[in-house]
């Protein structure tokens, strides 16, 4: 997952162009059946701020990425869903990330509704679970959601 993201690059142009135009930007839209290993990458138009959403099968997880730091680009975590409760797993599920227009947040919808969010200039992530505890240096208030956090995608 970590290597793949580092050779993105298709689509950057088109995010600064929804950018330049003031609107919060579609980073990647993608049909997926909960339970079905998956990623869904996007680069933000602002690099090397990166996302993954990972269905390893059993879980579903959303990270925030650091494309520059070859050491680790992993900076935030968060926990999306257990494949064993999601109650509608044998249905196709329509995932979509969209970056605010500063390219700095960016948020992950699951059919239409928001899960998770995170804010790179303030180092902070946010998800429904509230799981996983506080990374070392992102999150030290902890991952619970805050609604006030949907007005970063909106005009």
């Amino acid at each position: 997952m970590v290597q793949r993201i580092k050779y993105l690059s298709a689509g950057v142009l088109a995010l600064m162009i929804q950018h330049a135009m003031g609107e919060p930007v579609l980073g990647a839209k993608q049909i997926f059946k909960p339970g079905e290993p998956n990623v869904i990458d996007s680069v933000s138009h602002q690099p090397p701020l990166a996302v993954v959403f990972e269905d390893d099968g059993q879980t579903g997880y959303f990270y925030a990425l650091d494309l520059s730091n070859d050491e680790n680009m992993i900076l935030d975590a968060l926990h999306i869903y257990d494949v064993a409760i999601v109650t509608d797993k044998d249905r196709p599920s329509e995932a979509k990330i969209v970056w605010s227009t500063s390219g700095d947040k960016v948020a992950l919808l699951i059919n239409e509704y928001p899960h998770a969010v995170f804010d790179f200039s303030a180092e902070r992530g946010y998800c429904r679970t509230g799981f996983p505890p506080s990374a070392p240096t992102w999150s030290q208030e902890g991952h619970e959601w805050d609604d006030s956090v949907l007005k970063f995608f909106s005009d």
